[in-house]
């Protein structure tokens, strides 16, 4: 015989065996009433779940050319409310191929279409699912009705299923739609699966979750848990382990990372923090949650390419809280500054745009935060401790201790939303830091350098930057020393004025006036800012200054007398004093002179005044300004009286 030989004697044998098999199959279908097969289907259901199958609809039944039951309309479970826990368009159950030649009817695996999966809990903290759970924990329990070689089917598909979860309590409503599942059910073992994808705020996330010992799970008892989350804007994973009895409790290590943390957040339904920042993040952690309240230990967090470590506790009982302390070693905040803007375009004006600040009301925050360098912009902080808390749409930050400036900064600062806007209040203190660096990085005044100590207290209200100024109140001080006032060198003009009363003060806006002590105390006044004490003391130089400045316009109006010393002895008077004001804007100001008392301290020009004083005076004013410029009036001698008349007598 040879081999083609054989091969079509071997095919001749399997088209035989597929006749037999489908016509053995065909006669089955004849021969098993659809009752028995719709009735063997619901038992099997019910003996693998333990849960009661209800129709509401009609049911079909084919065993030819493949063997499955339709039923529409129906409820797993009890069906006693009118948003049932478990219900579905459709249960399609496909049956096992082999038995149905023996007149078995098995299940292979069951498919559920469009199913509406409800979980409520109430008061008491039990659920819609309570009865439905104890139905699946005495099914699949060690003393189950059914035997040990009974075969059941292990694999429930779900396709274009809603879920709902509800809490009254805490008001919690969320839905998750375009459920598609495949669930690995613990027919032979003891583990349970669940992965595929669903759709939450409109975003598709591929989920799986696993748990290793399902009836111990749902007896209350601890089982192995694993979770597994993946989608566009948020990657989840836990692996730990969880229990019911007596409360939930789960332990195990966390890691989530996303994107943006903005982006994230506003998908999971909060307001959008204000400010900037909040984008790449990323968490590690060893995790437990018990009564509401999930434990963060060893904590590694990444936010926006800040990395910190420590220990955090997020409380779901009632109103939502962080708590926690993180150490890092370099943080930089300029990402959650970056949006602020205080001035317009122009760098002329106070912003006008509203302040935003929803995203502070949606929970409470108790965090401790130190770091080895901070920076905030070009501002550059070392060794700092601060505490941060949020409460009630209130924020309040508190500085401890803050290495900058080559000095120490301590106070708080607080920001809360109000139905105007925004409410602010400050309360710092500078101590022995650089003048210079404090001054030109925060308020942008690059006109002092020295050593010193501020101090600021300031609260202000208002939807807007400008309205903000409009309604601020407070005080501020500054006590320099050993330093000098930029762009200006005050003691050379001022010798340059008493030589040349008239020569003018020239170009007061080089240069630099040295000090050994600087005071300046103001007061705050509905945005208007009075000197009660400005003094400057230096080597040959004070400077007492008076007046006020109105801040939502930046405008100045200034008065002070600059004197002169040959030495600076105690009971030394001045060799020279000078009267001026200062007027216009912060970013253009217009220094006056006293023009008058120049004037008279002009050897020069006292013959003019004392002209102009002297009502009765026989000269006229150009013939004393000829004789004091020495004019053309003033050079020519008298003229000589005519020849032809007669000499006086």
């Amino acid at each position: 015989m040879t081999a083609a030989t054989g091969f079509k004697r071997l095919g001749y044998a399997v088209a035989a065996v597929i006749v037999f098999g489908t016509a053995a199959l065909a006669a089955m279908s004849l021969l098993i009433s659809n009752e028995r097969v719709r009735e063997s289907a619901k038992a099997e259901i019910r003996n693998v779940t333990g849960l009661d199958l209800t129709l509401r609809g009609d049911s079909t039944v084919s065993l030819f050319p493949t063997g499955s039951v339709s039923f529409s309309d129906v409820v797993l479970g009890e069906d006693r409310t009118r948003e049932p826990a478990l219900s579905a368009d459709r249960l399609t159950v496909r049956l096992r191929l082999l038995p149905l030649f023996i007149g078995r009817i098995e299940i292979a695996d069951v498919a559920l279409e469009q199913p509406r999966i409800n979980m409520t809990f109430g008061p008491d903290g039990r659920s819609n699912w309570s009865g439905m759970i104890a139905s699946l924990a005495r099914a699949l329990g060690p003393k189950a009705n059914r035997a040990a070689q009974e075969a059941s089917f292990s694999e429930i598909r779900v396709r274009g299923g809603t879920i709902t979860l509800s809490d009254t309590v805490h008001g919690v409503s969320e839905t998750l739609t375009g459920a598609d599942l495949a669930l690995a059910w613990p027919s032979i073992s003891k583990s349970f699966a669940a992965t595929g994808r669903v759709v939450w705020h409109g975003e598709p996330v591929d989920a799986s979750i696993s748990l290793s010992d399902f009836p111990s799970a749902l007896a209350g008892e601890r089982s192995g848990l694993k979770v597994r989350l993946n989608g566009n804007l948020l990657k989840f994973a836990f692996e730990g382990a969880m229990s019911l009895r007596p409360t939930l409790k789960i332990d195990g290590t966390l890691t989530a990372d996303s994107t943006s943390l903005r982006d994230t957040l506003r998908w999971a339904g909060q307001k959008p923090l204000p400010g900037g920042g909040f984008g790449r993040f990323a968490l590690k952690a060893k995790t437990s949650v018990a009564s509401g309240t999930i434990a963060l230990s060893s904590v590694n967090i990444e936010l926006d390419g800040n990395a910190a470590e420590g220990a955090l506790t997020f409380a779901t009982d009632g109103r939502k809280t962080l708590q926690g302390t993180l150490a890092a070693d370099d943080l930089d905040l300029t990402p959650y500054v970056s949006t602020v803007r205080l001035v317009t375009a122009n760098d002329r004006d106070w912003s006008e745009l509203p302040i935003v600040l929803d995203g502070l009301a949606g929970f409470d925050l108790d965090l401790r935060l130190s770091a080895a360098k901070i920076a905030i912009a070009r501002a550059k902080l070392g060794k700092t401790a601060v505490t941060v808390n949020l409460r009630s749409g209130k924020l309040s930050v508190g500085v401890g201790e803050s290495q900058a400036f080559g000095g120490i900064i301590r106070g708080s600062l607080a920001l809360g939303a109000t139905d105007l806007g925004a409410d602010f209040k400050s309360n710092l203190q500078f101590t022995d830091v650089d003048l210079e660096g404090a001054l030109g990085e925060i308020f942008n005044i690059h006109r002092v350098e020295g050593r010193g100590n501020l101090a600021l207290a300031i609260e202000a209200s208002g939807g807007n930057i400008l309205a903000i100024t409009q309604s601020m109140n407070g005080s501020a001080s500054l006590n320099g020393r050993e330093g000098a006032l930029l762009r200006i060198n005050a003691e050379q003009m001022l010798a340059r004025l008493m030589r040349r009363p008239l020569s003018g003060a020239g170009d007061v806006r080089n240069g630099r006036t040295p000090f050994d002590k600087l005071i300046c105390n103001l007061k705050i006044v509905q945005g208007k800012a009075s000197i009660e004490e400005a003094r400057l003391e230096g080597p040959k130089i004070r400077i007492v200054l008076d007046g006020s400045s109105v801040i939502p316009t930046r405008d100045l109006d200034l008065r002070g007398t600059a004197s002169l010393f040959v030495t600076r002895a105690n009971d030394a008077a001045p060799a020279f004093d000078l009267r001026f004001a200062v007027t216009g804007s912060w970013d253009d100001p217009l220094p006056l002179l006293d023009t008058q008392s120049l004037i008279e301290r002009s050897p020069s020009a006292v013959p003019l005044l004392n002209a102009l004083k002297e009502r009765k005076a026989r000269e006229t004013v150009p013939e004393v300004i000829d004789r004091i410029t020495g004019g053309a009036n003033a050079a020519a001698p008298a003229a000589a009286p005519p020849a032809t008349e007669p000499a006086a007598k």
